[in-house]
């Protein structure tokens, strides 16, 4: 999710993961990233709309592969870019009209980058343990919400 608007983000783990399920997601279903998303320490809601239902093979290939990418270590780093001078496939639709010409990138390995003022931890090894809780699918949305937690 393009963190746009400033919030405290209180459990830097879960917010780092959300990147990577986002990621994740497109990657595996070519979905855009999610506009809705409830990131939290206790468990976390993320939607996507995708152009069919996951099977509980892919819900399985979710929860593996985020946990593989965790493990792989990528360190988390930043940098302040001009809006005029965006890395390749970074979108400002979501940025606010009063949005600063100063934008934040927030980078993840060679895996993710996308603009964001949250708070994250330095490396994915970091995170912890990605465990799906369930999900949810909605065959007139098309979409699927993913519920899970981060285990430190």
């Amino acid at each position: 999710m393009l963190e746009i608007q400033e919030r405290e983000v209180s459990f830097p783990p879960a917010h780092t993961a959300e990147h990577l399920l986002n990621q994740l997601m497109h990657r595996m279903f070519g979905c855009e990233r999610s506009h809705n998303a409830h990131i939290e320490r206790k468990k976390s809601k993320m939607t996507f709309v995708l152009d069919r239902k996951p099977d509980k093979r892919d819900e399985k290939e979710i929860e593996t592969r985020m946990n593989e990418l965790i493990q792989q270590d990528m360190p988390v780093t930043f940098e302040v870019v001009d809006r005029q001078h965006l890395p390749e496939g970074i979108s400002l639709d979501r940025l606010p009209a009063d949005a600063s010409d100063a934008i934040r990138i927030c980078r993840i390995g060679d895996y993710d980058v996308c603009p964001c003022i949250g708070k994250h931890v330095r490396s994915t090894s970091q995170i912890g343990r990605f465990e799906l809780l369930g999900t949810n699918w909605d065959e007139h949305k098309k979409t699927f919400r993913v519920r899970f937690k981060i285990i430190p």
